[in-house]
């Protein structure tokens, strides 16, 4: 059998250490802060224009960093979208009590986002490309829908309307979707204001 040179060991248990390290070394980020830098950008550019290099600047985490938190982009954008519905989830917009008219209002008014390149709804915005993305990505917007449609028909519900407070609710929502794409056309707050109010007038007397 060959005998090892005297050098050679030293420089594999070198390696060896280098690579535990490597492994081993904590993050230096936080994926929360990860997921709030990176889904404006999304929101942005959208998931296709959006590059890897833009990514990297807006989180300060290189390629590998991300990679070693997100299996891909297309990872990193579900965990956005995720992020972001569990965020608006928590505002409670149609969970307060008493349901009611209410509540539909306050969600049209104040559920679509004005804040900087962050306009409309983040979830809406991703819906214009469903072709291209992950099915899981369309699986959690879908279900996002649905929660939404349910919640938006116990409020209506609890106005006894004449018209099935499920299907007010899909006018509602279908609404609301209108409402946050014009957001991304820079509609004026007033304008989108005026929709609404004539808006809830017309499924008050339903």
């Amino acid at each position: 059998m060959a005998k090892m040179q005297p050098g050679c060991r030293d420089i594999e248990l070198v390696g060896s250490l280098s690579d535990n390290e490597s492994m081993g070394r904590p993050k230096n980020f936080s994926r929360e802060k990860v997921l709030e830098k990176a889904m404006p950008v999304f929101w942005k550019h959208g998931f296709s224009d959006t590059s890897l290099q833009e990514l990297e600047r807006a989180t300060g985490v290189n390629k590998s960093g991300l990679y070693t938190e997100f299996r891909d982009k297309e990872d990193l954008f579900v965990a956005c979208l995720r992020h972001y519905i569990e965020s608006q989830e928590k505002r409670g917009l149609l969970t307060k009590e008493p349901l009611g008219w209410k509540n539909v209002e306050a969600f049209l008014k104040n559920g679509p986002l004005n804040k900087g390149e962050q306009q409309g709804c983040f979830s809406v915005n991703s819906m214009r490309e469903f072709a291209i993305l992950p099915d899981e990505a369309y699986a959690v917007v879908t279900k996002n829908r649905e929660l939404l449609e349910r919640l938006l028909a116990l409020n209506i519900e609890a106005e006894k309307p004449k018209m099935a407070p499920s299907a007010i609710g899909e006018m509602v929502l279908s609404f609301f979707s209108g409402l946050c794409i014009e957001r991304n056309l820079k509609s004026g707050k007033a304008s989108s204001t005026r929709k609404i109010e004539n808006f809830m007038t017309a499924l008050r007397s339903l």
